[in-house]
């Protein structure tokens, strides 16, 4: 999905590094599901170590294509396995996640950006999406990859970086 820049304000069309100036990457490692990659993943932020009261950003590189309904039903089941119970709650995150995402396509990336006390941002292919003011959402959606009980460790491991960080 590609919308003409003029349909947004001026801040829609800027790149997401705006919101994280002098970031560097922290680590990256890749998705696989059954030996096929799904997306690369790479987090940045301006701290070192990177943790959740510093702003940072998680940015997805798809290698394949994959539909919006599915990227927001896999992030809706991996929130209520993280611990996220509330039916209604989680119903309107995922009004929300459908609004911030698109159906991908190999090549495409959408980056979440992690404020702490504001919410979060989303950027698909370095254009401002969406934005939630949800504390408790944000939170909750970069827990799927940054928790200690993510599914895949491995990958957490190696988007924290080398510092033998626990916590994000």
């Amino acid at each position: 999905m590609s919308l003409c820049c003029g349909f947004w304000s001026a801040p829609g069309c800027a790149d997401w590094q705006q919101d994280l100036p002098g970031a560097v990457q922290i680590g990256q490692g890749q998705f696989t599901w059954y030996g096929v990659s799904v997306y690369q993943a790479s987090l940045w932020s301006t701290a070192r170590p990177a943790g959740w009261e510093h702003s940072f950003a998680l940015e997805l590189a798809y290698r394949r294509a994959l539909s919006r309904d599915t990227l927001v039903q896999s992030s809706i089941d991996e929130m209520r396995r993280l611990g996220t119970h509330d039916e209604g709650l989680l119903t309107r995150w995922a009004g929300e996640m459908r609004k911030a995402f698109v159906d991908v396509r190999a090549g495409q990336r959408i980056t979440g950006i992690y404020l702490p006390g504001q919410g979060c941002r989303f950027y698909v292919d370095g254009r401002f999406r969406y934005a939630v003011t949800d504390n408790a959402f944000a939170r909750a959606f970069f827990s799927i990859w940054l928790d200690r009980r993510t599914r895949n460790p491995e990958l957490r491991r190696e988007l924290l970086g080398s510092n033998g960080v626990d916590e994000p």
